[in-house]
């Protein structure tokens, strides 16, 4: 396997590239292969409050602009991306391992992003209040919050940055962007598009660092207006804590523990397809990944055995060959916490039907094989974590009743999928499923829809109209008749 050298990669900061004041340098690793791949500076202490007041800046600015100068600004950027598409593809499969395929659909949620919400804020107008007295007008108006944070998870860097960019620019604010230290080289490239086209300074920043020297003076600055991210529930925990010195505006996609459920009367091919894409699409690093697969009973065998076939003739290998189905986990630490999931489920009696293994020719990086554990029980760590890896963990059910109760015994609540034709099953599931999004006998995900959870797995929506609401507040205006 052949990698490319990125070189060095610098902070963007009030539309400059910059070093960081202290001159440090990290490294990107390249999952797929262990090699370094690209250095990029590293922000400390006064790197985050030079973007803190440059955020302030920037935000006086874009606010004063209209929605339709805003939007031509998006639309160069969106421009730019796509036209430097192959690079930003090639950074996202070397800093992930994502498969060729994979890398496009960052690309194209960031586009997206971009070109959707500056049309979605048109719907955002003066809305009127009747005064039942006729002493008053009344009127409701709408104005940017402030400047907005955007703390992102590794497994989809640059649609993580559309699903945040596209809203918190279109409605006005300035945004902070730091992505995860796993994955930041296409963010970086990003500061570097957004440098190209002389994007306006202050109204985006791009930085990566320690978190002392980073998210926590973010977080607990009087600055931000908004604080917004897409990773762990322990992380958004430790966010919302930090964030207390003043009131902020919060919007967060954390954990899932989805459940796939599939009935004896459903289509068994478009499940089984679907099984096998919410597990091991993107290495099963996805918040939305199928992780409890409850299969009724009469099904379970057949079900199992073709599940397993499927697995195992998945093609690893590293993106750059765009006929591979799988590639790596992030780094070695996420891979082997797989191998402890699968030794605790085995010792508790789970049967592992197939992987759990390290591929003889795949050695270096962060490789493990497609794997399927059977018999799983409620006590496994399979069954109560998220799992963010390619490990499957099956269990049959006999009644509506029992798989319910399966399903919701969780402290997530974010995406959960139904296989069944009978209707009355399907309307009662979607009263009684907790979960934020319940995708019955398909899979569909988009810019314009609404994508979000409750219980532990967060606070607000990404995509669709309702992610605007994180970046804008809201003012009642009376005048006495």
């Amino acid at each position: 396997m052949k990698t490319e050298n990125f070189g060095y990669k610098k902070l963007y900061i009030h539309g400059q590239l910059v070093d960081a004041e202290s001159k440090k340098r990290g490294t990107v690793v390249c999952p797929a292969t262990g090699e370094t791949i690209a250095e990029i500076a590293i922000a400390g202490v006064k790197d985050t409050e030079k973007v803190l007041e440059s955020s302030q800046k920037g935000f006086k600015y874009w606010s004063g602009l209209t929605l339709a100068e805003r939007a031509e600004w998006m639309d160069k950027l969106r421009t730019a991306v796509l036209d430097k598409e192959k690079e930003l593809r090639s950074a996202i499969i070397h800093e992930m391992g994502k498969t060729y395929a994979g890398s496009y659909e960052d690309i194209e949620a960031l586009a997206n992003a971009l070109d959707w919400y500056p049309n979605a804020m048109k719907n955002y107008k003066e809305e009127l209040i009747p005064d039942y007295e006729n002493t008053h007008t009344h009127k409701m108006i709408h104005q940017p919050a402030g400047v907005a944070v955007a703390y992102l998870a590794w497994n989809f860097p640059l649609l993580n940055v559309g699903f945040k960019i596209g809203p918190a620019l279109a409605a006005g604010c300035s945004l902070i962007i730091k992505p995860s230290s796993l994955s930041p080289l296409s963010a970086y490239v990003l500061g570097e598009i957004l440098h190209e086209i002389n994007f306006p300074a202050g109204v985006v920043n791009i930085l990566c660092g320690p978190t002392k020297d980073v998210a926590s003076i973010l977080t607990k600055s009087k600055i931000p207006a908004v604080l917004t991210m897409i990773g762990s529930t322990s992380t958004g925990k430790r966010v919302i804590a930090d964030s207390t010195t003043s009131i902020k505006k919060l919007g967060m996609e954390l954990g899932g523990n989805a459940p796939f459920i599939v009935y004896e009367d459903a289509d068994f091919n478009k499940a089984l397809d679907l099984a096998i894409g919410l597990k091991f699409g993107n290495t099963g690093q996805i918040c939305v990944a199928a992780n409890r697969f409850f299969i009724e009973e009469s099904l379970y065998n057949r079900f199992i055995t073709e599940y397993i076939e499927r697995a195992k003739s998945l093609k690893l290998g590293f993106g750059v060959d765009e006929a591979v189905d799988m590639g790596p986990m992030v780094d070695e630490k996420s891979r082997n916490r797989m191998f402890e999931l699968i030794e605790d489920a085995v010792e508790k009696g789970a049967t592992l039907a197939c992987g759990g293994y390290i591929p003889e020719n795949l050695q270096k990086g962060a490789w493990i094989a497609p794997t399927v554990l059977t018999d799983t029980t409620t006590d496994m760590r399979v069954f109560k974590e998220e799992i963010f890896g390619p490990v499957a963990a099956f269990m049959k059910f006999k009644t509506d009743d029992e798989v319910l109760e399966l399903a919701n015994d969780t402290e997530y609540g974010l995406a959960s999928y139904l296989f069944t034709n009978n209707h009355k099953r399907i309307q009662r599931f979607t009263e009684e499923l907790q979960f934020g999004e319940i995708q019955i006998n398909g899979v569909k995900y988009a810019i314009y829809l609404p994508h979000g959870g409750i219980k532990e797995s967060g606070i607000g929506h990404d995509c669709s109209h309702l992610a605007i609401e994180d970046y804008i507040v809201k003012k009642r205006i009376s005048t006495a008749l």
